[in-house]
């Protein structure tokens, strides 16, 4: 019998996004909020569903996910992530080779540096003076 539920982890810089994917008609809620309402811009909503434009499942999966921490484009990156790790659970066979070709395995590596004392910031440091 195969499984109603998949459920996967996705991260990018500090967004962490816990994702489910359940057989249904294609509709994204995030943190109990629609697609279109959680994410303003377009390109940010394209993103997400890429994963279900290489694959060629769109509409046959719906996504129930929690994302916290960091901004837009850092969540819109965790949920992405997340959706193609649930697809690889669906069927490893099938999914993982072009999603592992388009990139959407592999996780982000890039976080914020960590401030320096001394400095301003990570390397930002007070203006130099002769005097």
């Amino acid at each position: 019998m195969a499984k109603t539920q998949y459920q996967a982890t996705g991260r990018r810089k500090s967004s962490v996004a816990r994702v489910r994917l359940l057989p249904g008609t294609g509709r994204v809620v995030i943190n109990k909020r629609d697609l279109e309402n959680y994410f303003g811009t377009e390109l940010l909503r394209q993103e997400v569903l890429r994963p279900f434009d290489v694959t060629g499942t769109a509409g046959r999966f719906d996504v129930i996910a929690t994302v916290h921490g960091g901004g837009t484009t850092g969540q819109a990156g965790a949920l992405r992530h997340g959706i193609s790790r649930a697809l690889c659970e669906v069927d490893n066979d099938e999914y993982r080779p072009s999603l592992k070709a388009a990139g959407f395995l592999t996780r982000d590596p890039r976080m914020k540096e960590r401030k320096k004392y001394g400095l301003k910031k990570a390397r930002k440091a007070s203006q130099f003076s002769k005097r």
